[in-house]
């Protein structure tokens, strides 16, 4: 009973998980190295994360200086960041390639902020799974007399809590990333 339990909470906290994670790659117009974090380069026929082969670090508010490890890769790292879905343009100076972040428009801001709510939609209905198979399991359990009826509606009770507070938890990270998009 208790496994079932805690394998749902431990599922909705990694679809929590996830989202933090996919929101945070859509930029707010502040240069992160994090933005960086899927472009993958081909680095002697393997595809492997850009933070691996180079430094990234922050040149100012709106620029990213990527210092990579050999000197070689600099085209295969320009490359990889022109054809990632960020659209960035880096421009290389020998051995620095410099990323500049465009200011977002509104148009962008609006267009982040819809990628932004179906990301917790997808959330959401991780959660949601998350809690439908739960109650199978319990159900499962009391068709083979494993568990006692009056015990199935507790711990449904209880699933549907945790449900709820970890929808309200994506609901807010919605909203405070709705709020960091639309700053100016």
């Amino acid at each position: 009973m208790s496994n079932v339990l805690k394998d749902a909470e431990m599922r909705m906290q990694k679809g929590i998980e996830s989202y933090k994670n996919d929101i945070s790659k859509v930029r707010t117009g502040r240069a992160h190295p994090s933005l960086l974090d899927h472009v993958r380069v081909d680095y002697y026929g393997t595809e492997t994360p850009l933070s691996q082969i180079a430094n990234i670090s922050v040149g100012d508010a709106r620029t990213l200086v990527i210092t990579p490890w050999e000197k070689r890769m600099t085209q295969a790292i320009e490359k990889a960041i022109m054809t990632s879905d960020l659209g960035l343009n880096p421009s290389s100076t020998g051995e620095l390639i410099r990323v500049p972040l465009p200011a977002l428009t509104e148009e962008r801001r609006k267009e982040l902020t819809k990628v932004v709510r179906n990301e917790a939609e997808a959330a959401r209905v991780s959660i949601r799974n998350a809690r439908r198979d739960a109650n199978n399991a319990l159900k499962e359990q009391l068709k083979k007399k494993e568990i006692a009826e009056d015990e199935v509606h507790r711990l449904e009770e209880t699933i549907q809590k945790l449900t709820d507070k970890y929808i309200a938890e994506v609901d807010h990270l919605l909203s405070a990333k709705e709020t960091e998009l639309m700053a100016i």
